[in-house]
């Protein structure tokens, strides 16, 4: 079902919250205000969690449509038919067997903004039937025959890089053109980490007040720790940890987290160096080398060969093989310790 809003600017995080210092994010915010008053669609380009949907509500409540209602649909969490039927509508008697008269998002974001969640998702053949309503402004219901005229600035998410999408025959290249001419680019919070400070300020207030605790000051130790971090989750990822905080009362559990997950992905760059290693070495000869670089990742998944090789890009067999010609030691059953490296 899409989610309906009456947005009010002044309920919107402040704008150096939204895009931070950095020049990046500045030029978003330099091009919005090109944007704010033209009717063309809008692509919103971003990671999960770098706050597309946020950018898209900036946009609503600053445009001439911000008296109109702004409408989200997530295309991912649904059917294709289903999709549809949100997006546009069904009438009584349709093929699908419904037996109402339902409108659609583009009908009910009449006068606002419709902001379509990772467009990438999308069914081809419904992404064509977009691309009919952004060319001319018309579409039908599911089932229904009349053309219908919209009134709907459309903006649209997108995860994933939509011109490799198109490139590998995923996503339309005319309904990218369509969307691509206003396309805003949201960086990565590992690329902004001088905005954390605020960030931080942010979060914590606003969590403090929906927990009805105090909200935690950010301490050097922390703040150390939040700018070693690479933050895959971005915004989302920092305010979950913040919220972690605010209601066990000790920054301590978000500094152990950190140093556990930098730990774990330290472990996995060593792995992944050591496969590659593995891959070089043993393409060139079969020496000493590879067969020590088999057996460390061997190690490395707790002797299971199945899974290591996977990670080697080589058959069961051809690594049973190898193995043998290394002279590696055999795992007894029923013995819990595992054998030592030749």
């Amino acid at each position: 079902m899409p989610e309906s809003f009456h947005i009010n600017a002044a309920d919107l995080p402040r704008e150096s919250v939204i895009f931070g210092r950095s020049t990046a994010m500045q030029e978003v915010r330099a091009n919005i205000d090109a944007i704010l008053d033209v009717d063309s669609p809008v692509l919103i380009q971003g990671e999960t969690g770098t706050g597309k949907e946020m950018v898209a509500k900036f946009l609503h409540s600053h445009s001439h449509r911000r008296q109109g209602p702004f409408l989200k649909l997530n295309c991912a969490a649904t059917t294709a038919e289903v999709l549809e039927r949100e997006l546009f509508g069904c009438d009584t008697g349709s093929s699908l067997g419904t037996n109402t008269t339902k409108a659609g998002a583009v009908e009910l974001a009449k006068g606002g903004t419709l902001f379509l969640v990772e467009i990438a998702e999308m069914e081809w053949m419904l992404q064509r039937k977009v691309l009919q309503l952004l060319r001319d402004g018309t579409y039908c219901r599911v089932g229904g025959a009349d053309e219908r005229r919209a009134n709907v600035r459309l903006i649209c998410g997108a995860e994933t890089d939509l011109a490799g999408a198109v490139n590998k025959g995923r996503f339309r290249a005319d309904l990218f053109s369509s969307i691509e001419t206003a396309c805003l680019r949201l960086l990565a919070l590992r690329d902004r980490k001088e905005d954390i400070p605020e960030l931080w300020d942010f979060f914590a207030q606003e969590l403090a007040k929906k927990f009805k605790k105090s909200a935690p000051q950010l301490t050097p130790a922390v703040l150390q720790l939040l700018q070693e971090w690479n933050w895959p989750g971005n915004l989302r990822e920092l305010e979950n940890g913040i919220a972690r905080v605010i209601i066990l009362g000790d920054e301590r559990a978000l500094a152990a987290e950190l140093r556990r997950q930098m730990a774990l992905a330290a472990r996995e760059r060593m792995r992944q160096t050591e496969v590659g290693h593995f891959r070089t070495v043993d393409s060139q000869t079969p020496s000493k080398v590879a067969e020590v670089a088999i057996l460390k990742v061997l190690q490395a998944n707790h002797w299971n060969k199945r899974k290591t090789a996977e990670d080697l890009k080589i058959s069961y067999r051809a690594l049973l093989s190898k193995l043998r010609d290394a002279g590696a030691p055999r795992r007894r059953r029923g013995h819990r310790d595992f054998p030592p490296l030749p």
